[in-house]
């Protein structure tokens, strides 16, 4: 059975990246998210933090095993700060973790170390496709083997620093299979949008809509291992994800319910308010107790990982818009101005339906 008390090893990652995301993303999420921009020495800082670079060998270029726990631990810590400045800061990691899990060694050995060897640079993923029926296990982007070589077709959307990506890894269905495959810079038939896209919440984070228009891709760039494994560890990293949001969340308006008066009695002394409280604080909990429990089975090989992952992915987003809803109600009218961080968080909530493919741990 699993522990639910973390190593020292992890509890010094976590108190490291916890420190970052308190002191350097939350302050910096506001103006970042105004002026649609993350400061690149912010995201250089938090690269160096390594909790990529400690999920990859030695022989890569790294120092430490891949461990899922701790990448969820690390992922819920950094996300509590800021969800921008946590994607972004796990953007190279996009494609690193996908040849870590599905590339041959040859692959590994190639790719891998100049994403982890050198400072931040732009190395990413297209999954999600601009489709209401979007699944993941069947893509509408698809490759086909045409002698030596794949022809990607296809539109992806939702492409993080597509436009300046040094190389990503495009997910395509092959043979009725989703595969990756290794599509470098200025491939022909690669076109990246010529505006980032708009959404209601990550505008300090640039995404792009990528076309692959007979993109030709040589089959040594196939990432031939099981689509399986890469897309639990997506799940569980955005289940993570969505847990440090809903706790941030959590925690403002729980402090604000205490300090605030209302008719001289405080805000959390009223039932419903502090009913709230209650269910948020034990949605939190019991998301984060099943985000755990699905990486602990990814790091076992457990047969049911993928299943586990799934369910605490789709649970983590539903509890994560209920409790940046509720914070956002709690505060009231100061819960609709920006001067409060509860209503970004309720925009950047609203999305993680949506955000499966954009981090990985």
């Amino acid at each position: 059975m699993y522990s639910f008390e973390p190593s020292e090893e992890q509890k010094m990652l976590i108190d490291t990246v916890s420190r970052f995301a308190t002191s350097d993303l939350r302050p910096a999420a506001h103006d970042a998210e105004e002026n649609k921009e993350l400061p690149p020495k912010l995201i250089s800082k938090g690269w160096e933090l390594g909790v990529l670079q400690a999920s990859i060998p030695e022989a890569y270029g790294g120092f430490g095993e891949r461990s899922a726990v701790t990448g969820v631990l690390a992922a819920e810590a950094m996300a509590y700060g800021d969800l921008s400045g946590a994607l972004a800061i796990g953007t190279p990691g996009l494609f690193a973790l996908p040849v870590l899990l599905a590339g041959s060694e040859e692959q590994k050995k190639q790719y891998l170390p100049p994403v982890i060897e050198a400072y931040w640079r732009a190395y990413t993923a297209a999954l999600i496709e601009p489709s209401f029926d979007f699944d993941p296990n069947d893509l509408k982007t698809t490759a086909e083997a045409r002698g030596g070589e794949y022809i990607l077709k296809g539109e992806k959307t939702l492409v993080p620093f597509a436009d300046q990506a040094e190389a990503m890894i495009v997910f395509a269905k092959l043979d009725g299979a989703t595969k990756g495959f290794i599509v470098l810079k200025g491939a022909a038939g690669l076109k990246v949008g010529a505006e980032r896209e708009k959404f209601m919440g990550l505008n300090a984070l640039p995404f792009f809509k990528v076309t692959l228009d007979g993109v030709k891709v040589p089959k040594a760039n196939l990432l031939e291992g099981d689509f399986a494994p890469v897309l639990a560890a997506m799940r569980v990293s955005i289940a993570a994800m969505a847990i440090g949001v809903a706790r941030a969340a959590f925690e403002y308006s729980r402090d604000y319910a205490k300090e605030r008066e209302v008719f001289g009695v405080k805000v959390a002394q009223k039932q419903a308010i502090a009913f709230m409280l209650a269910e948020m604080a034990t949605e939190i909990e019991s998301m984060r107790m099943l985000a755990w429990e699905a990486a602990w089975m990814i790091d076992k090989g457990h047969a049911e990982a993928g299943k586990q992952a799934y369910l605490a992915a789709t649970g983590a987003m539903d509890m994560a818009m209920m409790v940046t809803d509720r914070a956002v109600q709690i505060l009231g009218g100061h819960g609709y101005i920006r001067e409060h961080p509860v209503e970004l968080w309720m925009r950047n909530g609203r999305g993680f339906a949506m955000f499966t493919g954009l981090a990985i741990v």
